[in-house]
């Protein structure tokens, strides 16, 4: 009778459990696909809510060796092949360029990324700044773009780091 009682009571307590797959812990905001001069996709990066705001987040595949510059530039256009559509920096703080200008840095100024010898780069950053602020800046009336550029950027000169021509960009899209 015990044993009938304890079973009884696994099964009612068992058939209230529910399985779920859980909630995605930072659901995407936006993403943006990263095209070569040529046309090809290079990758994606997701822009995702962090602690403090968001968070851009993505794999690159295709890049030279090397370390380039990556920045977020002021307009979401990218007519290849060399991307002067993008505009210049995003920097609605009216700030100069570099991690290293003491009147630095700005919103566009994000670090360099590194690409192996077969091309592949991670990009991993946290976008300074609250969601609101953010939210304002990175999707205004024509939008924003992330720029890859040839060389690594020296985080001081002023307005774009010398971080040599464009080789990549993507527009910022919500979804």
């Amino acid at each position: 009778m015990k044993a009938i009682l304890i079973g009884a009571t696994l099964a009612i307590g068992l058939a209230g459990c529910v399985t779920s797959s859980p909630a995605p812990r930072n659901p995407r905001v936006a993403q943006i696909v990263i095209a070569s001069g040529s046309g090809a996709t290079l990758g994606t990066v997701d822009l995702v809510p962090s602690a403090s705001g968001y968070r851009l987040s993505g794999t690159l595949q295709g890049l030279p060796a090397g370390v380039h510059g990556i920045h977020l530039h002021m307009v979401g256009v990218c007519d290849a092949p060399e991307f002067t559509s993008a505009g210049g920096h995003l920097n609605p703080a009216g700030r100069k360029h570099g991690a290293l200008n003491p009147a630095g840095a700005h919103l566009g100024d994000l670090p360099n990324i590194t690409a192996s010898a077969d091309g592949l780069a991670q990009l991993n950053v946290e976008l300074p700044g609250s969601r609101t602020d953010l939210d304002r800046d990175l999707f205004d009336h024509d939008g924003t773009a992330l720029v890859a550029h040839a060389i690594a950027d020296d985080y001081l000169t002023d307005p774009s780091g010398n971080s040599g021509s464009r080789v990549a960009c993507g527009v910022l899209k919500r979804g």
